[in-house]
């Protein structure tokens, strides 16, 4: 199961379970006990999230770009002719298989009730909606 959550609501242990903070920055003064995991490579870009923060693009764009940075093809990919890391295709099967056996709670900066946020993207992504 996946769920979706601000790293800044209550932390339920019963519910929870793994606490993923999705962002480039971990936020000063976030205490580390209010996540699991720390996996900045699943944030989107500081770019693509000024941007959309400013209202420079739509969110309709914003989703279309941030899907694209998760699965772009990085530099090492030029250097490596054999296995290729396709983006964060890995961790995103490692989080559907770990979704499958237990709950995973994706986490970000944004409010509780902020509905363009790219956790729910994420979450899509995982879940195979995307």
């Amino acid at each position: 199961m996946i769920r979706t959550k601000s790293v800044h609501s209550p932390v339920e242990p019963r519910t929870d379970g793994l606490r993923i903070l999705a962002a480039r920055l971990r936020g000063r003064g976030l205490p580390a006990d209010r996540y699991d995991v720390w996996m900045a490579n699943l944030g989107p870009s500081e770019k693509l999230l000024r941007e959309m923060q400013a209202g420079k693009i739509s969110w309709a764009h914003f989703r279309r770009s941030y899907r694209d940075e998760l699965f772009e093809d990085g530099s090492v990919d030029d250097r490596n002719r054999t296995i290729k890391n396709h983006g964060q295709k890995f961790t995103l099967r490692l989080l559907q298989h770990l979704a499958r056996s237990q709950t995973i709670t994706l986490l970000c900066h944004c409010a509780e009730d902020q509905r363009h946020c790219h956790r729910h993207v994420l979450k899509e992504i995982v879940s195979g909606k995307i």
